[in-house]
């Protein structure tokens, strides 16, 4: 229950602030990250992964989301890996279609990264995300972006000469 409430006032502080920061087009990796930590489980040693990924965001370069499916997102911590954030592709290591932590790695690919050798990043840290509760804080957001929008008073226009 101790950590429902702390994870409920966690969402409610992301929410709030992010939606102060709502001129600003796109949230930074560490606002994405502690939202998504918000709604991720207790680490799991393993997640299973049948062919490839659906879909990944990178989180900085110490952490990122990966889509095994359309509804199920893990939420994966790794050793620094300064390629990270600029890769347009990565691959998982797996033994059985089965990603382990502190065993498998994340390996960044794109043209032009620092690393000629593209060098793996070990992942230290698997948690699965609670991808409905991702939804519904998505959902929450934007309908307080709309109501905070409708209540703005209207821009004043300048003055026409």
């Amino acid at each position: 229950m101790k950590r429902i409430l702390s994870l409920m006032v966690l969402s409610i502080a992301v929410v709030a602030g992010l939606a102060g920061c709502r001129s600003t087009p796109r949230a930074t990796d560490a606002e994405r990250l502690a939202f998504y930590e918000a709604h991720a489980g207790e680490p799991v040693r393993n997640f299973r992964l049948f062919g490839r990924l659906t879909g990944w965001t990178p989180l900085g370069n110490s952490a990122l989301l990966v889509w095994p499916r359309p509804n199920q997102a893990y939420l994966l911590d790794v050793t620094t890996c300064q390629d990270l954030p600029f890769a347009s592709a990565i691959s998982l290591s797996h033994f059985a279609s089965t990603v382990t932590a502190r065993f498998d790695t994340v390996t960044p690919h794109g043209a032009g990264l620092t690393a000629p050798g593209r060098i793996p990043c070990r992942i230290t840290q698997i948690r699965p995300i609670d991808t409905q509760a991702v939804r519904d804080t998505r959902e929450e957001m934007r309908q307080a972006d709309a109501e905070a929008r409708s209540e703005a008073p209207p821009a004043e226009e300048p003055p026409s000469n």
